[in-house]
């Protein structure tokens, strides 16, 4: 039998099973006399034994079955667990989640776990209480459900009765994981001592999402009920089995209810990917349609043109929807990165996650997890102090990590913030000056100068390399992703307070709306999410400002850039008085100067890859109404 239709979704399981495990050891590290910890714990670790041992995953089974017994002792201890155990424990959740990559991957005997399971089975027995008799033993010394056994099935026999055989009915645990395995292997062992028929619901019906682990099926079978009763429990996690004499006929009932379907069904996120991809394509299309109504001044073809559009926005606008996620699934997995990197370091860093509930395009909060590694593991490396040094400076031994989200217009900001010494801004500024970054008579640095200069392949303040950081990739690693998600990332910090790194990101990527602006014949798209209004030169007084044109708008002085200037087009051909896109991110504007500006519309974002030596001006390409491509400006690399 093949279950290799479920490996995915054991996956997703199991590592949101081991990341719950991550929480409740960190829980349980800051308070060692918990219980509550220990019980949820031996769920998670059970559900992960049950969940493989259905899979056939051998190795995975076995390491939690050892996990399980041993906060199995733990559960009936009266004293706080030791550092050594939850170590172990720590380690425990490490190996298992290398087990379940290399299981699902199908490079199970690359696995190594003799260690593990060796120093599982010593704690237990440190910790273990008087081993008990009866019926508590028995249950105690079971192993885990059993796979799929290895012996061959009997021939198949021809049934033409649909009502022969014995009716078999059998209901799996509630709480079972990968109910349609369970009931998928059932079938499959009752099939080593019989032919089965009739199954109810079918076999398809197994892998639905509303499945709830009741079934039936006939089986054609000399063995006793008993034997066919043991052969199905066999799978594991089945709560009942009622076998029927072969007389007894009734109408099978195994279909699910109407009022238990699940309203959440799990979709593979390829399939998301292809749906969006379908969309921006109709979005093209539709921006092609109402071009040619626009043409043809037909009241049908605009009628026509406009109902399309707002099916097509609606559609658009509900996929999107359905990608997005909340942030905690990949936030969830940094408080034990946090604690680690602190560990290693021989710091005490305590560590807040806010704005959990925020939601993100699932690809770029994917792509956004590389990213936070690198600035947190900086945090504690560069910016925490160890606690003789917090002490000395009159502050509390343990440094604090917030990690915080929150929704900006059309944009989510995420904040990485520590309460340490900050960036030495005047280490900084002489290594830069040293290394020719910036120039020799500059005597101090902006926010802005010390981003550009911290960010450069290579650039680091350590004194030696650590296994955290200090190798000068942290902030470059994490600039270059950002901008290509179309995102921005800016630093404040100020000595012996502490360092925030500030990432502003579009809520999704694929589809955005774009405010169109031309130079020359050629058309640029520039997202709306950080424009912040339109003026006209010469409308607002001008100015300048260490040597860059500027304006004077409110009484606050906005810097100019030229985008004619800068993409080496003739200044001759520039209007006379061409319109200003003023963009601001967080504390920062910028007045972009175009030759005019052509409209709004949603546009479609291709990625690409920029020549070597481009000017770091574009994040993307599109492709507009009329087919002809247009390349999106990069707001960040125009402040």
């Amino acid at each position: 039998m093949d279950l290799s239709q479920y490996a995915e979704l054991f996956l997703a399981e199991s590592r949101e099973h081991l990341s719950v495990c991550n929480q409740l050891l960190l829980e349980w590290e800051r308070n060692p006399t918990a219980r509550e910890p220990v019980s949820g714990l031996f769920r998670a670790m059970h559900t992960v034994k049950g969940m493989a041992a259905t899979m056939g995953y051998a190795r995975v089974a076995d390491i939690a079955h050892r996990a399980e017994n041993l906060l199995d002792s733990l559960r009936g201890g009266a004293r706080s667990v030791s550092d050594d155990v939850l170590q172990l424990l720590f380690r425990t959740v490490d190996a298992l989640e290398q087990a379940v990559n290399l299981s699902v991957a199908g490079r199970e005997r690359e696995l190594d776990v003799a260690a593990i399971l060796a120093d599982l089975d010593r704690a237990g027995a440190k910790v273990a209480p008087a081993p008990p008799s009866g019926p508590a033993a028995t249950r105690r010394a079971a192993s885990p459900a059993a796979p799929v056994p290895s012996a061959p099935s009997p021939p198949p026999v021809a049934v033409h009765d649909p009502q022969a055989g014995r009716l078999v009915r059998v209901t799996l645990r509630l709480e079972a994981p990968l109910k349609g395995g369970r009931a998928l292997i059932a079938v499959r062992r009752a099939e080593t001592l019989g032919a089965v028929h009739a199954v109810s619901p079918p076999l398809a019906a197994f892998e639905a999402e509303d499945f709830d682990g009741r079934f039936a099926f006939r089986i054609v079978s000399d063995a006793p009920a008993t034997a066919i009763a043991d052969a199905v429990k066999g799978a594991g996690d089945v709560e009942d089995v009622v076998v029927a004499e072969e007389s007894a006929a009734p109408k099978i009932e195994g279909s699910v209810e109407p009022g238990a379907r699940t309203r959440h069904l799990r979709v593979d996120l390829r399939r998301l990917d292809g749906l969006m991809d379908l969309i921006g394509e109709l979005v093209i299309a539709r921006g092609r349609f109402n071009a040619l109504a626009a043409d043809r001044r037909d009241p049908e073809i605009d009628d026509l043109a406009t109902h399309v559009s707002r099916l097509s926005a609606d559609l658009q606008d509900q996929i999107i929807q359905a990608r997005m996620t909340p942030v905690w699934q990949v936030f969830d997995r940094f408080p034990r990165l946090v604690r680690d990197s602190a560990r290693e370091l021989g710091k005490q860093v305590s560590f807040r996650v806010e704005g959990k509930e925020i939601e993100l395009d699932r690809t770029i909060l994917d792509e956004l997890g590389d990213p936070l590694v690198h600035l947190l593991r900086n945090a504690v490396d560069h910016g925490i102090e160890t606690p003789a040094e917090r002490r000395k400076a009159g502050k509390n031994p343990e440094g604090e990590i917030v990690l915080s989200a929150v929704r900006e217009r059309a944009s989510v900001m995420i904040t990485i913030s520590d309460d340490g010494r900050g960036i030495a801004r005047d280490i900084v500024l002489e290594r830069a000056k040293r290394e020719g970054l910036v120039d020799a008579h500059t005597e101090a640095l902006t926010d802005d100068q010390l981003l550009r200069v911290i960010a450069r392949p290579g650039f680091t303040t350590a004194s030696e390399v650590t296994s955290v950081s200090g190798r000068g990739v942290g902030v470059d690693v994490a600039m270059t992703r950002l901008r290509a998600l179309g995102g921005t990332i800016e630093v404040r910090s100020e000595p012996g307070q502490g360092t925030s790194f500030v990432l502003r990101l579009p809520v999704t990527l694929a589809i955005v709306r774009a405010l169109i602006a031309s130079v020359g014949a050629e058309r640029y798209a520039l997202p709306l999410t950080y424009v912040s209004e339109t003026v006209e030169l010469g409308a607002a007084p001008t100015t300048t400002i260490e040597g860059r044109d500027a304006i004077v708008l409110r009484d606050r002085v906005v810097p100019l850039v030229h985008l004619r200037r800068l993409l080496g087009a003739p200044g001759d051909a520039a209007p006379a008085r061409p319109p200003i896109i003023v963009l601001e991110m967080g504390e920062r504007r910028t007045g972009l100067v175009v030759d005019g500006m052509l409209g709004q519309q949603e546009i479609v974002v291709k990625g690409f890859d920029a020549p070597a030596g481009t000017l770091p001006l574009f994040s993307g390409a599109t492709i507009m109404g009329d087919g002809a491509p247009a390349l999106i400006l990069d707001a960040g690399g125009l402040m």
